[in-house]
């Protein structure tokens, strides 16, 4: 075969068209939203040879048989654990039906499997400083078990401080178990994680799908951040392990995002979403600890962990049910601002009531198409009367909600289709007039960093830059 025919390349196209048709059919059957399948099938039909190779990796797959699979898990997970007596919080859970705000949330209940407990102490985390110095400080603490989960960690200084943390409290006979994911630690050298089973820490990749493939699968990624030690201290939220969620990229620094620290019967809610990841991963369970008892007053909270494998689009539900609650603002802070028509329904919906609709997104990007996205978004949002922030200082990289007076949320979940989606998520919500006031002095001092994007600005873009945004808003719902 001539191979420079020109009759070569006219059926190598009309093969690449072919296998486009066929994929954009597979696309309408299987991707789980209407835009999502209309994104991928016009770009399958229309342009196969940018698009194929891209659907291979984001969205080929059917996961219907990976879902069955983890519910399997999961009930097996439970299944093991039901001599445990882990569900002591009946008692305390009784006391969330005394609160107002919480009643608002009148999905809540219902939506996640974990309910709301009182009694519990927390406390806002401000940037990487803070975090690290009260994670390395109550792991250093340790007596009996440290669970650690990340989304992402960096064979780096932080990587290497915890690595040796990790080590040192195995060496005293404390039970470490590390889970971290093995598309968002892609980076992460096999030494890292050899040097930890080597000194006697459980390590384990959260993987979608087991074999080679799934280094090519980038959705249904394990974006949890969790770290719970001897049940008695629990950490979560937007920072992964990393220098630069220290400050160490200059293009991103000073980065800006929040975590926050727990304590109380809600930790047995961690413990139990770690549990089910590290039997996905392992086949076993790892050692859960509750306390022997929890103080007589404190907040109310309840974890949401969120999933592909739930029975309801439970995170994007979340966001629904709390802007709908808001009667008089909902803050919300996020990396990436690409809402689904019903949540961007409901912030319409909530400026038309005469709430305060604010949303707090950065100024500079990390990842540009998605960028370019949120910004389009953006225009349309302040056109509908949301008041648009872009923090200035650096990289704005926190997931936080505040509906009204009592009602605030901190956790790993952007405001995206991967969030809503595809991505493991965690999220705590606390009901508490105290705490809430601690959360909106942090983001009214985050929005005096910021400016405020105006009708002009967009006006002001150049048409390239529209066409570009226009563009990626196209693709958003598979970002």
């Amino acid at each position: 075969m001539d191979y420079h025919s020109p009759y070569f390349f006219g059926y190598l196209l009309g093969l690449v068209h072919l296998l486009g048709i066929a994929a954009a059919l597979h696309a309408l059957f299987t991707v789980r939203t209407a835009q999502g399948a209309i994104a991928w099938a016009m770009s399958l039909f229309f342009i196969p040879y940018l698009t194929l190779i891209p659907y291979l990796v984001f969205g080929a797959r059917s996961f219907s048989a990976y879902i069955q699979a983890r519910r399997q898990a999961n009930q097996e997970m439970h299944v093991a654990m039901a001599n445990l007596n882990w569900r002591p919080w009946v008692e305390e859970a009784l006391a969330a039906r005394e609160s107002a705000s919480y009643a608002a949330l009148r999905a809540m209940p219902k939506l996640g499997p974990m309910p709301c407990l009182a009694n519990n102490r927390v406390k806002l985390l401000v940037n990487g400083e803070a975090t690290f110095d009260a994670i390395f400080s109550a792991i250093a603490d340790a007596r009996e078990v440290v669970l650690v989960q990340f989304f992402i960690i960096h064979d780096d200084a932080l990587g290497k401080s915890l690595q040796q943390m990790l080590l040192r409290k195995a060496a005293e006979g404390v039970k470490v178990y590390v889970l971290y994911d093995r598309v968002g630690s892609h980076a992460l050298p096999a030494r890292y994680t050899q040097t930890l089973r080597d000194g006697g820490v459980q390590v384990h990749a959260f993987a979608t799908r087991r074999g080679w493939f799934n280094r090519f699968q980038v959705n249904f990624r394990n974006h949890r951040k969790i770290v719970v030690v001897d049940g008695l201290l629990g950490f979560l939220g937007g920072l992964n392990v990393g220098d630069e969620y220290l400050g160490g990229n200059p293009k991103l620094s000073p980065w800006r995002d929040t975590h926050i620290e727990v304590s109380g019967p809600v930790l047995a809610c961690l413990q139990e979403s770690f549990a089910e990841d590290w039997y996905w991963a392992a086949r076993e369970l790892p050692p859960l600890i509750l306390a022997d008892d929890y103080p007589d007053d404190g907040v109310l909270c309840q974890a949401l962990a969120s999933g592909p494998a739930d029975p309801q689009e439970t995170c994007s539900l979340f966001f629904l049910e709390a802007i709908h609650s808001a009667t008089q603002r909902v803050w919300i802070t996020s990396p990436y601002f690409i809402p689904d028509e019903a949540v961007f329904a409901a912030l319409r919906l909530a400026v038309l009531r005469g709430v305060d609709v604010r949303l707090l997104i950065p100024s500079r990007p990390d990842h540009k198409i998605v960028y370019a996205a949120s910004s389009l978004f953006a225009f349309e949002a302040v056109r509908a009367g949301v008041r648009m922030f872009r923090y200035q200082p650096g990289f704005m990289h926190q997931k936080v909600v505040l509906v009204d007076d009592e009602v605030s949320a901190v956790g790993s979940a952007n405001l995206d289709n991967r969030s809503f989606r595809l991505n493991f998520e965690m999220t705590l919500l606390t009901i508490d007039r105290t705490f809430a006031d601690q959360v909106e002095a942090m983001l009214l001092q985050d929005f005096e960093q910021s400016k405020e994007i105006t009708a002009e600005d967009s006006k002001d873009t150049h048409r390239i830059q529209q066409l570009g945004m226009r563009i990626a808003r196209l693709i958003s719902p598979i970002l």
